[in-house]
């Protein structure tokens, strides 16, 4: 059977996303090579609205294209429905699209899976409704995992800080270089990257000292980690080396100048897993190495073999006596102590450092009950964020969620944060406490009160940013009248809101 001929139609809504045309072009392109579709015209409005079809040049041309016969096509794809359009007026959406289809040509929206079970495109028969926002959150996760695979493979960092001897570098869209990132410093343009870069010289030489004493001169972390301390050179930030500093620097592939990206997983509804090394997205030769890829595989072979002959038995015997020294554990203790394998190994064995404990019948409640109640808000705030992308979604909106500033931006303008709230107790009465992310600006913020167990959502609140004046409050049952004129029980006004203006705040752009 003959390839199909179609074209494809690629939109930015802002000229924030400089990335979004080529993943947009990648995920069509991979739909056509899998349906038998040969993408013989490409027609892309960068930076342009969806709202009308004033300015967006190469959407016109697409019609008149196909109109007046000047191209030969049998469908239009587009990467999904708000791409092609957020038009105010369904019936401006339909007249466009039935204007292809007078014309024999098809859209066909790629991220919105469409049955081919005939296996015959000769009629193009499309089946997905305009207003299917569901499948919105449904691909939310892929695409914004695809967007940071692109990344990463391209060898810009994905979050984190740099490492001692590294420094995070601040680029544009160019690779125009805008300078070094402080501690605690992020960017702030979206259209911005950073990639890492080589630190002070003096932070280099000494992580090649780490290394060549090591490997070298067989000594181990502990020792290294002294004799930095006894110089008065300091590990990042002024602090003391420790024996886990030292081994955080002979075990991290950055600095062989690899880009690593994915060695875990936290995508949405899903909850932090370690993946197997195939799965990891690697950038090799990224940045400049500090040391040798040679010299790096000798002192993971060490590292290796310290722990190879010991059987399960030794190293809970081990974790046992390390339990009775120093009266509790965590994995910066057993990192910290010369006579038991690093925690890492722990976690390779038994699956985990909390199953390593059971098995000595160490029960560390105040941390278990720290990392379940994180696991529960990592669930739950991951299930609020899909479910508020489908409800946005549903008064039809476009809503864009950033994994890196926990961002929601509405229709390209209204930037929205939610915060999840814990409950306390504190002298027998309930409080909880916020603290609000300034890194980045947005204009509202959704704070989400959990329920006495930390189980379920007791109500909501939402504040205009501007009425933000402090960075963090505690919030108790009952509050004064300038915050309860926020509280709701649910978000229904909220959604009522978006849904009225909608559409009035977009045809202010026409």
């Amino acid at each position: 059977m003959d390839e199909v001929k179609v074209a494809q139609y690629l939109r930015m809504s802002t000229d924030h996303q400089q990335y979004s045309l080529f993943n947009q072009s990648q995920f069509i392109r991979k739909y056509a090579s899998e349906h038998g579709m040969n993408i013989i015209h490409t027609y892309d409005d960068s930076g342009k609205s969806g709202v009308t079809t004033s300015g967006r040049e190469a959407f016109k041309k697409l019609i008149d294209d196909v109109i007046l016969k000047k191209i030969s096509i049998r469908a239009v794809l587009v990467y999904d429905i708000s791409r092609f359009g957020r038009f105010p007026h369904n019936d401006e959406f339909g007249y466009y699209t039935h204007q292809l289809r007078l014309n024999n040509v098809e859209i066909i929206y790629c991220a919105n899976p469409i049955s081919d079970s005939d296996g015959d495109y000769a009629d193009f028969q499309l089946f997905v409704s305009r207003k299917e926002a569901s499948s919105f959150s449904k691909n939310l996760s892929q695409k914004v995992f695809l967007g940071q695979i692109n990344l990463a493979s391209r060898g810009y960092h994905q979050g984190g800080p740099a490492g001692y001897g590294l420094r995070r570098m601040l680029i544009d869209e160019n690779r125009k270089i805008k300078g070094i990132l402080k501690y605690k410093e992020w960017k702030s343009i979206q259209t911005d990257r950073i990639i890492l870069v080589l630190g002070p010289e003096d932070e280099v030489i000494t992580v090649r000292w780490i290394y060549d004493q090591f490997v070298n001169n067989s000594k181990p972390e502990r020792v290294i980690a002294s004799e930095l301390n006894r110089r008065g050179i300091t590990a990042e930030h002024g602090t003391k080396w420790t024996r886990g500093k030292i081994h955080e620097i002979l075990t991290n592939e950055k600095y062989i100048g690899h880009n690593v990206y994915n060695r875990t997983s936290s995508r949405l509804k899903q909850r932090l897993i370690h993946n197997p090394q195939h799965e990891w997205i690697r950038c090799e030769n990224a940045f400049e190495a500090i040391i040798s890829p040679e010299l790096f595989l000798q002192a993971q072979a060490i590292i290796s073999n310290r722990s190879i002959h010991l059987s399960n038995e030794d190293l809970l015997g081990k974790l046992s006596e390390l339990f009775k020294t120093k009266g509790k554990l965590s994995g910066i203790i057993i990192d910290e102590d010369d006579d038991t394998p690093s925690s890492s190994v722990y976690r390779k064995r038994f699956g985990g450092l909390l199953q390593a404990y059971k098995l000595i019948d160490y029960k560390p409640k105040h941390d278990y009950d720290y990392l379940r109640i994180n696991s529960l808000l990592r669930e739950k705030y991951h299930s609020l964020v899909e479910k508020l992308i489908f409800d946005i979604a549903e008064q039809g909106c476009y809503v864009d969620y950033d994994e890196e500033s926990k961002l929601f931006t509405i229709n390209d303008e209204v930037k929205m944060s939610v915060v999840i709230s814990r409950c306390f107790m504190n002298n027998t009465r309930k409080r909880w406490r916020i603290r609000f992310e300034r890194r980045f600006s947005y204009d509202i913020c959704i704070v989400v009160r959990l329920d006495s167990q930390n189980v379920n959502t007791k109500d909501y609140y939402i504040f205009p940013t501007i009425e933000l004046l402090d960075n963090q409050f505690v919030f108790e049952e009952l509050n004064p009248y300038q915050l309860e004129f926020y509280r709701y029980d649910d978000l229904i006004p909220f959604l009522q809101i978006l849904k009225r203006d909608a559409f009035s705040k977009e045809s202010t752009d026409e």
